[in-house]
């Protein structure tokens, strides 16, 4: 569909997804003041793509400017996520008819929807309202999760900063066991996130290098659990060195393809909840070895700690951001902006873009030569690859309560033009 001429009334819908992370309000930051600085209003979806059904709108033009500045360090998802996957336009037609509803009354066209793969779908489906629904709309896929399984993009938002968590949080965590092995603590073990790919867990092993230092074990997604291997490993560590520090993604499976902490239940997008996979190693250790053990599960923590993000990271999600307005005022239907990494060393990366077609629905796992042999370790490509995603430091600013200070934004809601839906 050819793109009308741009209105005065046009605006730019922003929404976030998923799970939040550090520094997904950098490139809500991002896409507000480039929009901005082309005199395009921005309405943000309150709660993500739910938001845009109900039509909940913030009106984002109500904020100051270093208020909007203020985003760029601040974590959470400042105007609210969710987990909901729309359907096939053939099954449920009523949500994409709202949805055009929505856009046709607040003269929305451009929406940028910043999320992980199932936001990515999402992208992609209503990218393709405008000729199946007779409506200009541009949609841009904004990328972002912690999970690091997007495809095409060389890292996604998100990732860097978790990767920083996990791989300093390993190396403190070692540093408490050793100091208390001999009389205490044998086995320690952190569970990370990562249903089916090992990137987070892989990033704990920048915490040390060589068979004696911490991360011992890594326990990897794309691997299958072998149960009589893993105590072996345990066993020989804890006699070599005096202690073992295990950091385990929570999708790890056995040989029959369970995941090993399933709970039984599902989530909004339908995927297995699962039940922390952690005490289940502990389980084991304790009952084959019989050592004593603790665990952790960071959980929230780890994608919420804006005080250990990384400056790659955060100049990443910004320039996401920017990149996405760009597009979408450009005329670019159906793409997401990705990283691209030029140079290795030093580390270099660009902003270019791909189609959402070659994104949504697919999973960028951890490459066979990212992993040692045995499985329970990165490699060196492993670390060339993550060690320039966690360099660098972006620094908050601090009030005199010694906490830091986040931006909290008005929220102004707009005034609804439509029934709700539903009615």
């Amino acid at each position: 569909m050819k793109s009308k001429a741009r209105s005065a009334t046009d605006r730019m819908l922003y929404a976030q997804s998923g799970g939040v992370t550090a520094v997904i309000n950098a490139t809500a930051a991002g896409v507000i003041q480039t929009a901005r600085a082309r005199r395009i209003p921005v309405y943000a979806a309150r709660n993500g793509i739910l938001g845009a059904l109900r039509e909940e709108l913030i009106d984002t033009t109500r904020e100051t400017a270093a208020a909007i500045a203020a985003l760029r360090h601040t974590p959470g998802g400042a105007f609210g996520s969710c987990r909901y996957k729309l359907k096939s336009l053939d099954d449920n037609r009523r949500e994409y008819e709202r949805l055009i509803e929505v856009f046709r009354a607040h003269d929305i066209r451009w929406f940028l929807y910043n999320g992980g793969n199932d936001s990515a779908d999402t992208a992609l489906k209503i990218s393709q309202l405008g000729k199946a629904m007779d409506y200009d709309i541009r949609c841009i896929g904004v990328p972002k999760t912690v999970d690091n399984d997007l495809m095409i993009t060389d890292c996604c938002p998100g990732f860097g900063s978790v990767a920083k968590y996990t791989a300093v949080s390993t190396l403190e965590a070692s540093l408490d066991v050793a100091s208390m092995a001999d009389t205490s603590t044998k086995v320690f073990i952190l569970e990370v996130m990562g249903r089916h790919a090992g990137w987070i867990a892989a990033a704990s092993g920048l915490a040390g290098e060589g068979p004696d230092t911490p991360p011992h074990i890594i326990l990897f997604p794309e691997r299958v659990f072998d149960e009589t291997a893993f105590l072996d490993k345990v066993k020989a560590t804890v006699e070599r060195v005096g202690w073992c520090t295990v950091v385990a993604s929570e999708g790890i499976r056995n040989a029959q393809g369970q995941f090993l902490a399933e709970a039984g239940t599902r989530d909004a997008y339908g995927h297995a909840q699962l039940g922390g996979v952690a005490p289940v190693l502990a389980a084991l250790v304790k009952e084959k070895l019989g050592y004593k053990y603790h665990w952790a599960l960071p959980d929230y923590l780890q994608r919420s700690a804006r005080h250990m993000a990384s400056k790659t990271d955060a100049d990443q999600a910004y320039a996401v951001g920017k990149a996405a307005v760009e597009y979408a005022l450009g005329g670019m239907n159906a793409v997401m902006p990705v990283i691209v990494r030029t140079s290795e060393s030093p580390y270099r990366w660009k902003i270019e873009s791909a189609p959402l077609d070659k994104i949504a629905n697919h999973e960028k796992k951890m490459p066979a030569d990212f992993l040692t042999h045995d499985g329970f370790g990165i490699t060196a490509a492993a670390r060339r690859y993550l060690a320039p995603l966690i360099r660098g430091e972006a620094p908050l600013p601090y009030g005199r309560d010694g906490l830091p200070k986040y931006v909290r934004l008005k929220n102004a809601a707009v005034a609804p033009q439509l029934p709700a839906f539903g009615r």
